[in-house]
């Protein structure tokens, strides 16, 4: 072992001893170096989304049954072409969730790439040629600070960063939090919220919209509706976790 290995691994080790890795859940120690930081019991608590799924909004189907398109998306096909979620929105995940996006906890990006990583659904998605987050409104970004959609995509994409754009999509006007609505009122609350500020920097490109949650897509759907509106090729939607319907 040469001397900068040694001293890398010295380093890491200290690093241990100083601030040891601890269960994003649970706050327990966790495995010295591990990527996906949670431990034995708390990683067995968060349900990872697998087939079968509906191939275009990612709603779980019963296990019994081949994927196939949802009754929704058999009514009335989203803006999206496909949106995939990597974990189930539950009472084990939503504390997760709650600290990313509400508190700016940052320590579980590292498993956030992981988990991607070791998901199919990077295999799934087309390669975009731009990632755009999922944009807050100006009072809202000011009041929170960050915008939790960007920070998870440069988290689940950091070798991407040069095509993660913040100026495309705009919201233009102030909303009603989704999560005190129901699903008519949000998509009600969201009509005519976004716009595109650059049009032909859009036009004919397939795009990847970030997210935290996909509770009913609404959202999602309306940045997409934008997009293609203004040329957008292909779009589709990758959140941290979905909401069981």
């Amino acid at each position: 072992m040469n001397l900068p290995t040694r001293l890398s691994n010295l380093g890491a080790a200290i690093l241990d001893v100083l601030f040891p890795a601890r269960c994003l859940l649970c706050n327990e120690r966790t495995a010295a170096g591990a990527d996906i930081l949670f431990c034995p019991s708390c990683g067995g608590r968060l349900t990872i989304i697998q087939p079968p799924l509906c191939p275009c909004c990612g709603r779980l189907l019963p296990d019994s049954a081949a994927s196939h398109l949802c009754g929704a998306c058999l009514r009335q096909r989203p803006a999206f072409s496909k949106a995939r979620a990597l974990f189930i929105y539950d009472k084990f995940s939503a504390p997760l969730i709650h600290d990313f996006k509400y508190r700016g906890r940052t320590t579980g990006r590292r498993t956030f790439n992981a988990l991607l990583r070791r998901s199919s659904v990077r295999q799934e998605l087309k390669t975009p040629d731009l990632i755009i987050p999922v944009p807050l409104h100006h009072k809202r970004l000011r009041q929170r600070g960050f915008n939790q959609a960007l920070t998870l995509a440069r988290s689940l994409f950091p070798e991407d960063k040069r095509i993660i754009r913040t100026n495309l999509l705009v919201r233009r006007r102030w909303t009603t939090p989704q999560a005190s609505l129901n699903g008519h009122e949000r998509r009600k609350n969201l009509r005519n919220a976004f716009i595109t500020a650059h049009a032909a920097r859009v036009k004919g490109k397939n795009i990847l919209l970030i997210d935290d949650v996909f509770t009913t897509g609404s959202t999602l759907n309306e940045c997409a509706a934008t997009l293609r509106h203004n040329g957008a090729h292909d779009i589709e939607a990758l959140t941290l976790a979905r909401v069981l319907e």
